[in-house]
């Protein structure tokens, strides 16, 4: 079954639950006139902000108190084809190209909601499944990833591990036609919920990055348990949670592709995991400059509107520069990686360029509000809260910063000078 519904209405959504005003609306229809996207991209785009509109931002405060999203917005998701939309037909999936879940990541952020875990099951997870999974092992999990029935996770980071995933310390200890599992998770974006958990683990201590291997395991495996439901500085609607393994004996079908060979899997999805953060940190760029112009075309201090000060009209020309130049490298990036040619490098300099940039602009346009950027009510508090980690997850900026560097001998030859 194709779960590729959005396709059924093409009725211009009613708008974005946030300060939608005719600025927002000029913004918008610039983004919808992007060369990267055809007719059907901007017709899914009207879906999904209509979805995001009518069934996540009103419940926004739900979520944030109770620290993740509700199972059901998950089947809904999962109804209108949202959820893993590259997967191939044979599963349910859509089999469409990168350029649509870079649609709906993109609405999310202009919606402000980072609550749920979408892109992570959809475009982080779920991929290696399709890609390295047996053929009984894409067909128990993907027609229930895609219709939303089933949340998944992926458990990489460790306490006090860091970036350094080939430093992990769970380990997978074979016994029999079984393996025995004992280790801890942290920074688990959809931990909690998660009914299937991608878990990396150590098969062969001793060979370094060439000893790690991919398991499948359900949350309800024996030994397999939840710590607690994290407090961050922000995203507080995307739960994120600690998970801990005691002696979880799991069948050795539930290894995902070959024994050993973990790692090498895990780099070949990085490079669009990243360029996802930087997706996402885009459109929240977008939408805090077009708040804010807002928001000060109609603030009067001493009589007039605060974006009629050329300290203003200048900070918000700087930020809609800075802006157009990122809005042009995060497209060739999704374009690349649409067209299966995007490299690792130019990955993690969008990731970390444009996530540095949101911190610059998001930082200023909280300025322009005054005391009231400072109120959790306003979209630009909580994007500011909820900007700060992009900076960290997926390998942070520093670790980005040598990706680059070791290439620099390669990227300097290719100027040709």
């Amino acid at each position: 079954m194709n779960h590729f519904s959005f396709f059924v209405d093409s009725t211009p959504a009613a708008g974005v639950a946030r300060n939608t005003t005719k600025g927002a609306e000029t913004e918008t229809q610039a983004v919808m006139q992007r060369p990267i996207f055809n007719e059907e991209h901007k017709v899914f785009r009207e879906s999904a902000r209509r979805f995001f509109a009518e069934h996540v931002t009103p419940y926004r405060e739900k979520f944030e108190q109770q620290g993740h999203v509700d199972r059901e917005l998950w089947h809904k998701a999962g109804q209108m084809g949202f959820l893993c939309m590259t997967a191939p037909a044979q599963y349910g999936g859509a089999e469409v190209d990168r350029k649509f879940p870079a649609v709906f990541l993109e609405e999310a952020a202009y919606a402000g909601q980072t609550g749920p875990g979408f892109w992570l099951h959809s475009d982080m997870a779920s991929p290696y499944i399709a890609s390295y999974g047996s053929e009984d092992q894409k067909r128990t999990w993907l027609p229930q990833l895609i219709a939303g029935s089933k949340i998944m996770a992926i458990a990489m980071s460790e306490p006090g591990g860091g970036s350094n995933l080939a430093g992990i310390r769970t380990r997978a200890v074979r016994d029999g036609d079984d393996y025995i599992i004992n280790g801890s998770k942290t920074f688990i974006s959809n931990g909690w919920m998660a009914d299937l958990v991608l878990v990396v683990a150590k098969t062969d201590p001793q060979a370094g990055a060439k000893g790690i291997s991919l398991f499948l395991i359900e949350s309800n495996t024996p030994g397999f348990n939840r710590g607690r439901l994290l407090n961050k500085l922000g995203m507080k609607a995307q739960d994120t949670a600690e998970l801990y393994f005691e002696d979880m004996r799991v069948p050795k079908e539930n290894m995902l592709g070959e024994e050993g060979q973990g790692f090498k899997y895990l780099m070949t999805e990085l490079a669009w995991e990243r360029t996802q953060i930087a997706i996402q940190a885009m459109a929240v760029i977008e939408r805090a400059i077009t708040d804010a112009f807002t928001y000060t075309s109609e603030r009067e201090v001493f009589g007039k509107p605060v974006a009629s000060y050329q300290n203003t009209q200048f900070k918000l020309a700087d930020y809609m520069m800075d802006a157009k130049a990122g809005r042009l490298f995060v497209d060739d990036c999704i374009q690349k990686s649409a067209d299966g040619v995007l490299d690792p490098v130019s990955a993690a300099m969008a990731k970390a360029w444009v996530t540095e940039l949101e911190g610059r602009v998001l930082d200023g346009c909280l300025q322009l509000y005054g005391g009231y950027g400072f109120i959790w009510d306003f979209p630009i508090a909580r994007a500011y809260a909820d900007a700060r980690s992009q900076r960290i997850v997926g390998g942070t900026n520093e670790i980005m910063r040598q990706i680059v560097a070791r290439s620099m001998p390669q990227i300097v030859t290719e100027y040709g000078l």
